[in-house]
């Protein structure tokens, strides 16, 4: 008995010591692994890359309403304008001259480095008013830049203005890089070849919207709203303003206009095949006339998602009874009615001149002119032929 009990002790003492002797090995593995190799996290989910999206667009063609279709929803950070700053500290230059400027701005915004306004900004502390139109972006108005809205809600700019201007001006920066989406909206360019490197730019993901509009309407719009646009149009017209007269300068700023959205169409055509897509283009007359379509279609253009709050949104501020309000504003209204406005408003014989002066552009881009003062009054007939775009 007791032999059988000694040898069955010994029996798992030598067991033991063989699991020792096998486990041994894998602690030495494990602590030659931890010491003496490089220690590598564990992998995480890369962060997708921002798109970037460049509403491309002239003077009162509908592009602030386009604007806030981006700046409403959730996803994305937006501003208005951003080269504002260029052309009022730069004035002494031409359009053409400002573009290359303009250009190196913009890309900074898209990557979120807010420090290039330094050079168009005043020295010293500023808020987000200091930057033009801050108060049309809803990113501005909702945290991380201001806790007093809900980053999901649609905001109005006049709440806005009177809650969320006293924000650091750093706090844009911490914005912009908090979203998936950057989307900027610009009226101060005149043709694509400028815009190709930023195309081909491995940091960026841009896309471009080409908004035009009827420019029978734009010259409307524009006549509406000339204090508006008196700095600008100096630039634009640059040395010849003090060669013509006042009554013919309207008829230059729309030929240049009409040109520069011309030459942007046409670029566009004659991109690489693996650019072309980066392309869109928009008549702010389809949008008006079936609103929920066309944004469904610019958001899908660059990979968003049409929320049942915006579809609703969308719906009501498209659907008023008024004709809108200041110059930028995008409150509720007839939208249908205010593209369609020019036709009981403007004299016949400016709408014939402007006929002759934009007729190249306005057969690309599919707006039919009228040969009667008739024609122009009866609102049943249509002046929108099919857009065929290659």
């Amino acid at each position: 008995m007791g032999y059988q009990l000694a040898s069955f002790t010994m029996f798992w003492v030598n067991k033991a010591r063989l699991s020792v002797l096998l486990v041994l090995p894998s602690l030495a593995f494990l602590f030659w692994q931890q010491f003496y190799i490089p220690h590598q996290c564990p992998s995480q989910p890369e962060k997708s890359s921002p798109v970037h999206v460049l509403i491309l667009s002239s003077w009162r063609s509908g592009s602030s309403f386009v604007g806030q279709l981006f700046s409403q929803h959730p996803d994305v950070f937006y501003l208005m304008e951003p080269a504002w700053h260029v052309w009022t500290t730069l004035s002494s230059g031409s359009a053409g001259q400002l573009q290359m400027a303009v250009r190196d701005l913009i890309r900074s915004v898209f990557l979120c480095d807010m420090t290039v306004f330094d050079a168009y900004m005043a020295q010293g502390p500023r808020k987000q008013s200091s930057l033009f139109m801050w108060d049309t972006s809803r990113a501005l108005c909702s945290p991380p830049a201001c806790h007093l809205f809900n980053r999901k809600a649609i905001i109005r700019s006049a709440d806005c203005k009177i809650l969320c201007g006293k924000q650091p001006f750093n706090m844009i920066e911490e914005a912009c890089k908090s979203y998936s989406h950057v989307v900027l909206k610009e009226v101060r360019f005149f043709n694509l070849k400028t815009l190709q490197p930023l195309l081909t730019d491995p940091s960026l993901n841009l896309h471009i919207i080409h908004l035009v509009r009827d420019p029978r309407a734009v010259f409307r719009s524009r006549q509406n709203t000339k204090g508006n646009l008196k700095y600008d149009n100096h630039i634009v017209m640059g040395s010849q303003r003090n060669k013509m007269k006042d009554v013919d300068q309207p008829y230059y700023l729309m030929k240049a206009i009409c040109q520069s959205q011309q030459e942007i169409y046409n670029a566009a055509q004659l991109l690489p095949v693996s650019l072309r897509d980066r392309y869109l283009l928009i008549r702010y007359e389809d949008l008006v006339q079936d609103p929920l379509t066309q944004t469904s279609k610019l958001y899908e253009f660059v990979g968003l998602h049409f929320l049942p709050q915006l579809q609703i949104w969308v719906h009501n501020i498209t659907r008023g009874k008024g004709m809108g309000g200041h110059a930028f504003d995008t409150n509720s209204r007839n939208a249908q009615r205010v593209a369609q406005a020019w036709r009981w408003s403007l004299p016949h014989d400016q709408v014939v001149q402007l006929q002759k002066i934009c007729k190249d552009a306005m057969k690309v881009m599919g707006y039919l002119p009228v040969f009667s003062e008739k024609d122009q009054r009866s609102l049943s007939m249509k002046l929108l032929s099919t857009l065929e775009i290659p």
